[in-house]
């Protein structure tokens, strides 16, 4: 049986060489796994490892095209046969050693109580007002929480997005992104037929004139915007620059969607929905804070956007369950969300350590409190390459081109997650990764 990477390294070969040309057309799935003898499930993982390199884009409605033609050497093919276990440096939950042991006492309390036959009954987008109120807590970052009559309750953190985008575009809307996104969130507008419009950020974030800018052009519906850890730069908006984006939000009477994801790793930071609360949807997660498993969303919503949000919740089958409700009550109410936030906060900072113990000598950024690592590749190294290079030592990392909202050349970048493996695992995939950097990528063309 074929591994879907080899046959995604053979047509990046292609693309490399130019056999296959910007812009052209990749044949549908299915006769694209006639054509190499795999199966449909096998030639849908190559068309996703594909556009997960870069190299691809799919248009809804018409296909997979290729993305660019770069005119240089094929990818290497194996630099090593696929380890047994793959190294995850995509995906990022982060994971701290107490943390089986406290959400267990939790739930035995949960089960204990009583109540189980009530906490499994269904419940709508308002949750409960002991939710609400438990929900307000957690979500209080520097001196602001959230009213609990304005908080909306989802299935996990991604279905709040995708309300809070539903419930302020419409399809053909125009909705500004800083220039480096969160690529679900592309899939998201991609899905409700959203045009992305991509907006400058430098080294304090999104950059508020960019806003104005694109607004005079072409009336802009909603901005999605990270003030804070911004998925995949790190960047952090200082007080003044949250101040000139709220003043550009209230004067035009543009909305927004905060995404406040990993927000809880800076809890000393107010929100932009603080200074511009008329016209912000904040929304955040379960997950990052207590585990990958626990997922519920959270979305804190003006009362006059509200009625908007909560219908798109329901029409899209997206209200949370109630057993999550009463467990986040439980877990804020015993101080576990809090225990766990310290310690994940405290995680972050070793393994940025670690980070730059195996790349200091390379161009990277990463906050302190990040679970991130930004690396700009040395050259010769491509990115979609080295993302190639590095699957065939079994460690998955993200190429720059998937989070780009509007190039269609990304830097030769790559972000690394750093939360998901151990401290053990991780060191040693940096080390790997390093090593890899440091060598030429021709060196292994032969292999």
């Amino acid at each position: 049986m074929k591994d879907f990477r080899s046959v995604a390294d053979a047509v990046a070969a292609e693309i490399a060489a130019g056999r296959l040309r910007e812009g052209e057309r990749l044949p549908p799935q299915r006769e694209f796994a006639r054509r190499h003898a795999i199966a449909d499930s096998t030639a849908a993982r190559v068309y996703r490892e594909l556009a997960r390199r870069g190299l691809t884009v799919g248009q809804v409605g018409r296909g997979t095209f290729v993305r660019e033609a770069p005119g240089a050497p094929a990818p290497a093919p194996a630099l090593s046969e696929p380890a047994d276990s793959r190294v995850d440096l995509e995906l990022n939950h982060p994971v701290v050693p107490e943390q089986a042991g406290l959400l267990a006492a939790g739930l035995e309390k949960l089960v204990r109580s009583g109540h189980l036959e009530s906490v499994l009954r269904p419940v709508g987008a308002a949750g409960t007002p002991a939710a609400r109120e438990a929900a307000a807590d957690l979500l209080t970052r520097g001196r602001w929480r959230p009213d609990p009559e304005r908080i909306l309750f989802a299935g996990n953190g991604r279905q709040a997005l995708s309300a809070a985008v539903a419930a302020l575009t419409r399809p053909g809307a125009r909705l500004g992104v800083e220039e480096f996104t969160y690529p679900v969130l592309k899939s998201i507008a991609a899905r409700l037929g959203v045009t992305l419009v991509p907006l400058a950020i430098d080294e304090d974030g999104l950059v508020p004139e960019a806003v104005e800018e694109a607004h005079r052009a072409d009336p802009l519906h909603a901005v999605y915007v990270q003030p804070v850890l911004h998925n995949p730069l790190s960047l952090t908006m200082p007080a003044r620059r949250l101040d000139h984006l709220a003043d550009v939000l209230l004067t035009s009477g543009i909305s927004a969607v905060e995404d406040a994801v990993w927000a809880f790793l800076r809890d000393d930071l107010p929100p932009l929905a603080s200074r511009a609360a008329e016209r912000t949807v904040l929304v955040d997660s379960l997950s990052k804070r207590l585990s990958p498993g626990l997922s519920l969303g959270f979305a804190v919503a003006p009362e006059a956007m509200a009625g908007r949000v909560a219908g798109a919740l329901r029409s899209g089958g997206w209200t949370p369950m109630r057993f999550p409700l009463e467990a986040m009550v439980r877990w804020q109410e015993d101080g576990v969300v809090a225990t766990l936030v310290r310690a994940k906060q405290r995680e972050a900072g070793a393994r940025q350590e670690l980070a730059h113990r195996h790349l200091g000598d390379f161009r990277t950024r990463g906050a302190p409190s990040s679970y991130y690592r930004w690396w700009e590749l040395p050259s010769p190294w491509r990115a979609d390459t080295f993302v190639a290079a590095a699957a065939r030592h079994g460690i998955a990392v993200t190429p720059a081109a998937a989070f780009s909202a509007g190039r269609p050349r990304g830097p030769q970048a790559v972000r690394l997650g750093l939360a998901s493996p151990t401290r053990e695992v991780l060191s040693r995939a940096l080390a790997t990764l390093a090593d890899l950097a440091r060598s030429a990528p021709d060196e292994f063309a032969g292999e």
